[in-house]
This record gives structure tokens, C-alpha cells and sequence, in this order.
């Protein structure tokens, strides 16, 4: 965090440990004494949830205006997909398991994506498409995996789940954050994001893509490069023909997103949509 500027008043850090060598009596034992920030079950009670979604927005983006990062470049997909080579931790039967393992070659896809991403990143002071995922595994980890790969810093916006997602080793771990909301974590994903890239994946990509494409198609959201990977993946799941046809969407809706088989093909578009320079080097997968 940005050091604290100089001031003739006390801080609250001061406040804090001097809270905490008050002698004990049933006034100090009281949880009416503590002081209101620091008071646990305060800030995590009903009453104080508008807060919470405050801090939640404010702590990331204390960090990342610290660090002058001006945009980034998300990319959202299945935390199942393994890394080729490496069993489908998450399959539950020999079908689910064939087809995560031939899905995982947009794990390949999704590394040259942010490696790409990050070289233009580099060039510009990694202040500029800065590679941003969910920091969990799968796909999320192969964005992160493929800007370190450049030496470039990427972020993770993780959230607290039922069974524990811990953060992957490549999040760089200064960018490495934790969400409770899904709310504030999706106004993280998307207030900086140049282009979003959207690759395989279950319920939460489903909703994380369907959000950015209402955003933009409702005029919430600039229009940003929207590129969906896998063309036989998306035409299967998801008939956007259908809802034209049904009069559901805009005949031009579908117009909104480009749907891409490849790394270079996704990062062209970008490149075209915003006058970039090539990328100069990009580092093939071990």
C-alpha cells in the first residue's frame, strides 16, 4: 500500500495497539469498546455489509492505482481444464474425462494469449493490458502462467468458494487478491479491461461472459475487443442463430463478440482494434 503521509494526528495503527494494552476490566472485555474497525465481528456483521462491498472495491484498487496499472486484458475459462500432459483432476467419468483432456489445449491457447498480452504489456511499462484472471487453476492459471513465462506482472482476483481455490503459483502475488462478493470481484474484472478473452468453461464463465456482453450490448460498457475461444466448444453450448432467429437478441448482437481458435488469431484482433506493434517475442510452452 502507498505510504502513509505524514500528519500531526494520531493513526488508527497507533489507536489499535493502544486499544490493546488497556487494562482489563468488564468495560475493555466489553465488545461495545472495541474500536469499530478493528472489531471483527463488527465488520463482518449484516448491518455493516455495504461497508464490506466498499472495502472490497477500495483494497484492489488502492493497489493497482498504486501500481499505475491504467488496463488489462482478462481472460476468463474453466478452472477444470488441465495443463496438457496432466490428468482431468475433475473428471467424473471416462466421458468427462476425454473430452477435458482434449480441452486442454486451450490451456496452450490461453498461455500464448498472455504471453502475447504481456510482451505488449512490457512494452509499454506493464502499465498498459495487464493480464488479469481469476487466479484459480485451469485456464486461470495458464493466463497467469504465460505472462510470468515474459516476466510480466499479472493479477488474480480470487474469491472464497466452498471447496478452497487457492490462488495459483503464477499470480503475481502482490496482484494476488481475495474476494467474499462476486459483485465487487466482477467490477475488478471489467472497470479496466481493454479486451476479454473467454475460453471454455462451466457455470461461473458462462456467467462472467453473459455479464460482459450485457454491459456492452446495453451501452454500460465501452466496446472492447469480446473473443470467445473454441468455435466448436461455443457453437454446441450456445446457439446465438436461435436467439436472432426467436427475435430474443438484435440480429447485429452476435456481431458483439468474435469467436477465435487461436492465440495469435485472438491477439490480432486486439492488435488491429487498437493500432498495436506485433509483439516482438513470445515464449513457447514448455
Amino acid at each position: 500500500m502507498a505510504k502513509r503521509r505524514q500528519t500531526p494526528l494520531r493513526t488508527s495503527e497507533q489507536d489499535v495497539a493502544a486499544a490493546k494494552r488497556a487494562p482489563s476490566t468488564p468495560q475493555t472485555e466489553s465488545s461495545a469498546f472495541r474500536l469499530a474497525f478493528a472489531d471483527d465481528e463488527f465488520m463482518t456483521a449484516e448491518e455493516t455489509r455495504g461497508i464490506r462491498f466498499q472495502l472490497e472495491y477500495q483494497k484492489p484498487e488502492a493497489r493497482m492505482r498504486e501500481a499505475g496499472i491504467a488496463s488489462t486484458v482478462v481472460l476468463f475459462g474453466g478452472a477444470r481444464i488441465p495443463e496438457p500432459g496432466k490428468p482431468a483432476w475433475a473428471a467424473m467419468n471416462d466421458t468427462q474425462k476425454a473430452n477435458l483432456e482434449k480441452a486442454s489445449r486451450y490451456y496452450d491457447e490461453a498461455r500464448r494469449f498472455a504471453q502475447l498480452a504481456s510482451e505488449t504489456s512490457r512494452a509499454l511499462d506493464f502499465k498498459e493490458f495487464v493480464v488479469v484472471t481469476g487466479g484459480g487453476p485451469g485456464v486461470m492459471e495458464a493466463g497467469n502462467r504465460g505472462a510470468a513465462d515474459v516476466g510480466a506482472p499479472s493479477i488474480g482476483l480470487n474469491i472464497v468458494l466452498p471447496h478452497e481455490q487457492a490462488p495459483n503459483a503464477f499470480v503475481t502475488p502482490e496482484f494476488s487478491f481475495n474476494f467474499h462478493y462476486f459483485a465487487t470481484r466482477k467490477i475488478h474484472f471489467l472497470m479496466r479491461a481493454k479486451a476479454v478473452a473467454v475460453f471454455p468453461g462451466g457455470f461461473g464463465t458462462l456467467d462472467e461472459f453473459f455479464e460482459t456482453l450485457t454491459l456492452v450490448q446495453t451501452g454500460r460498457m465501452a466496446k472492447v475487443p469480446l473473443l470467445l475461444f473454441g468455435a466448436e466448444f461455443w457453437s454446441n453450448v450456445i446457439n446465438f442463430e436461435a436467439l436472432a432467429e426467436a427475435g430474443t437478441i438484435a440480429p447485429t448482437d452476435p456481431q458483439l463478440f468474435h469467436i477465435v481458435d487461436s492465440a495469435e488469431e485472438g491477439w490480432e484482433i486486439i492488435r488491429q482494434f487498437y493500432d498495436l506493434p506485433a509483439s516482438s517475442h513470445v515464449v513457447a510452452p514448455q
